[in-house]
């Protein structure tokens, strides 16, 4: 398991301290920069029981091998049934996994940290992200937190670390994580065998694990096919919206969230961050559009990330989002009729 390049120096920085290591650490910063990564390098070295030189782990002793594994004693990863990596039977089902982190899952912490070692070492728990967390997990995690036993110690990962509770918060030590710079995130995805990772970057505010995830045809293809509709001279919104009714809902919000950013980027300010394979469109777009309603259904697209998971009628869903983006474009003739 390996450090990813911008996070080496914070690495070994954390290496230097590991001996004063507070109980509870949160690591933060914004998503997809490899903060889990991060996290689970930094537990698996708290468990290595034969470090190198530098302190971080060997990867070669029995706890790295369970690490690695997934078969530790001595560690537990605490997260949404959603990011789960093997699904159990019931995901398998119609139920839909669960994307919070739920009291059930925390309420077997104390049983886990009150008993001895398995390998006379620390223990560590990972919980990611924290704060999908639901409010009683949250509250109880507190107990957990305020006095665990000597050489156990937490790691939580946040993505936005202003929803955890003050409480816990006050509880840890925070540790910022940061990105990296766009041309070093694009050297990298390009080392990674993506071909067009400036454009991948920008999709994801240079996100290049996010980024990473995107390179694949039919992402680029569902994506210009929208995004060329609603460009288009003679957009039909109806029409459009039968052409996409099967795409991904919240990449289709995401879509249009990214598209209705820079069409006032590109008002205001004569710049655009998401979409720049789309730039004289988005010009054309903008120079159609008054400012308050365009900034109205950008409001109105980040409201709708609260059910984009769970719509009641995704088909309408679609047409209404596009119904109320075809009405930015006449704006200004009604203003002059």
């Amino acid at each position: 398991m390996n450090i990813l390049p911008w996070h080496q120096a914070e690495f070994e920085r954390l290496l230097a301290d590991k001996a004063r290591l507070p109980h509870a650490n949160l690591l933060h910063g914004r998503q997809g920069i490899g903060k889990a990564a991060f996290a689970r390098t930094f537990a698996q070295t708290l468990l290595c029981e034969s470090p190198v030189p530098s302190g971080a782990a060997c990867g070669q002793c029995a706890a790295c091998h369970w690490f690695e594994a997934g078969t530790h004693p001595d560690f537990r990863q605490i997260e949404p049934e959603s990011l789960a990596e093997t699904p159990t039977e019931e995901q398998g089902s119609d139920k839909k996994a669960s994307q919070q982190i739920t009291i059930e899952q925390i309420r077997v912490l104390p049983d886990f940290i009150g008993i001895s070692s398995h390998r006379g070492g620390p223990k560590v728990i990972l919980i990611h992200p924290a704060e999908a967390l639901n409010i009683s997990a949250a509250n109880a995690l507190l107990k957990s937190l305020e006095e665990p036993p000597a050489h156990t110690y937490f790691l939580l990962v946040s993505h936005r670390p202003h929803s955890l509770l003050p409480t816990i918060k006050s509880r840890c030590q925070q540790l910022v994580l940061q990105g990296p710079a766009p041309a070093a995130a694009a050297a990298w995805l390009k080392s990674q065998g993506m071909a067009n990772p400036e454009l991948a970057l920008a999709q994801t505010g240079n996100s290049p694990l996010i980024a990473l995830q995107l390179d694949n045809e039919e992402y680029w293809r569902q994506r210009n096919t929208l995004l060329k509709g609603i460009a288009s001279a003679d957009f039909d919104a109806l029409a459009l919206a039968e052409q996409v009714r099967d795409y991904p809902i919240p990449q289709v919000v995401s879509w249009l969230q990214k598209w209705s950013y820079d069409l006032i980027s590109q008002k205001f300010l004569g710049t655009i961050r998401y979409n720049p394979d789309h730039n004289a469109a988005l010009a054309a777009a903008a120079a159609q559009v008054d400012a308050l309603p365009a900034l109205r259904f950008h409001r109105e697209l980040v409201q709708l990330q609260r059910i984009v998971n769970h719509p009641l009628n995704p088909r309408l869903f679609i047409e209404q989002m596009l119904i109320s983006y075809a009405g930015l474009l006449v704006q200004p003739q009604r203003a002059a009729a």
